[in-house]
């Protein structure tokens, strides 16, 4: 049973929700869905901000955010849990929240249609269980102490990498290499690259 505070939290979160058109919380669930089955590469809050915004709804940032971990976790959990539509229409009622009956019918429809491709997803992510590059910046500058680097004023290549983790959340990891060591970075990553064309 959860505490007082979090029951709130909740009931907050789904007071939010129903401030949304059933249309509005159609097009952020197929979002969430879109990326829960693979074809996107992370969930754009600002994208479901705006359309928000269009539809006449203005949430405070920290309102959206909670709305996109609830439906982030409503969708994963019934994948998780090999849900029907009906299952998860039932689980949804079950948590003491008055939901409308448009907004139920959303969710029964969209699971009904997406379910089993997110299950699909999830068991394919389960296996790999490993995050997904999206971005890379790198720099040239110049050493002026290292730990690596002989002497001093040698160049080096500082890389930024943006990866989507398993959870959804994107994650920066940066690193520096000599030039020697980023040659040969840049060979490896052409070499995959060739392989993951012939698949």
């Amino acid at each position: 049973m959860p505490a007082a505070g979090e029951s709130y939290g909740i009931n907050k979160v789904v007071g939010d929700i129903c401030k949304l058109s059933p249309e509005l919380l159609d097009e952020a669930c197929q979002h969430i869905l879109t990326y829960l089955q693979g074809q996107s590469r992370g969930v754009d809050s600002a994208e479901i901000s705006d359309r928000f915004q269009r539809g006449g709804v203005r949430l405070d940032p920290e309102a959206l955010q909670n709305i996109v971990r609830f439906l982030l976790l409503t969708f994963r959990s019934a994948g998780k849990s090999n849900l029907s539509g009906d299952d998860l229409v039932s689980k949804l009622e079950e948590g003491g929240n008055k939901w409308p009956k448009a907004y139920l019918q959303v969710f029964h429809r969209l699971w009904t249609e997406h379910g089993a491709s997110v299950q699909s997803q999830q068991k394919v992510e389960a296996m790999l269980s490993i995050g997904q590059l999206v971005d890379i910046q790198w720099k040239l500058g110049m050493a002026v102490s290292s730990d690596t680097c002989r002497s001093l004023n040698s160049p080096y290549v500082s890389l930024l990498l943006k990866i989507v983790e398993p959870s959804g959340h994107i994650c920066q990891r940066s690193f520096e290499m000599t030039i020697p060591q980023f040659q040969n970075f840049h060979k490896q990553f052409k070499e995959m690259a060739a392989v993951m064309e012939t698949l």
